[in-house]
């Protein structure tokens, strides 16, 4: 494997904070069939500006972004009750089966066991958060922070900043793990350093923060990371 040079002799991180969608679980293409059928029953496919767009917000931001592009009026409530259709499709397809991506159970169990804290700080909703940490491993991480746990979501930097306090750790000592712009720039504002997942999309990399070739790439040496 080769390694990040930016992370070769890097301080221990004093807590990892791993976003969930796209970065631990390749949940993103089921997120994408349920907003797919909506959008056709709405009158317009989505498109790659989109896509990208959505990656990485809330289900209600989503659904705004959503509506905005099919020309939909909607109320609060309506947009709500789609949210709601979203999320339940998306639970069916994960309770099928988990896409847990490759080399996240070895990163996050290797930092356990090197006792690093851990946090899981998503934007999805408590229910799809359960479902994938039954296959990560439900006591693996010492804090779980869901949309439904704060007032201002990703890219604001509450969900960061609140796991940095259930750990009591200093988010400035803290590595973040993230695939998408809207949670990089929500971790940064935090004061994380930013890792970005393997799959990463273009629109989160920027100055300061590194790119992983592979997940186990946070472990600390001797148990196949790069520092």
């Amino acid at each position: 494997m080769a390694l990040t040079s930016e992370l070769t002799g890097a301080p221990r991180p004093g807590a990892v904070l791993w976003d969930m969608d796209g970065t631990l679980v390749d949940s993103e293409p089921l997120w994408g069939v349920a907003l797919d059928e909506v959008a056709a029953e709405l009158g317009r496919p989505l498109t790659p500006e989109v896509r990208e767009a959505i990656t990485g917000t809330d289900d209600r931001t989503t659904m705004r972004l959503l509506c905005a592009h099919t020309g939909t009026a909607a109320t609060d409530a309506e947009l709500a009750a789609l949210g709601d259709r979203v999320i339940a499709r998306v639970a069916g397809l994960l309770e099928a089966q988990v896409p847990v991506l490759e080399g996240a159970v070895e990163a996050v169990l290797g930092l356990r066991a090197a006792g690093i804290p851990l946090a899981l700080v998503t934007s999805s909703p408590r229910r799809i958060a359960e479902i994938s940490l039954a296959a990560l491993g439900a006591d693996v991480f010492d804090a779980v922070v869901t949309a439904e746990d704060v007032a201002c979501r990703k890219p604001d930097p509450e969900p960061y900043l609140l796991a940095a306090k259930l750990l009591e750790a200093d988010a400035a000592q803290a590595w973040a793990v993230e695939d998408s712009p809207s949670g990089a720039l929500a971790a940064e504002r935090a004061g994380c350093r930013v890792l970005l997942a393997p799959g990463a999309l273009a629109g989160a990399r920027g100055p300061g923060r590194v790119q992983l070739a592979a997940l186990t790439e946070v472990l600390p040496v001797g148990t196949g990371g790069a520092h």
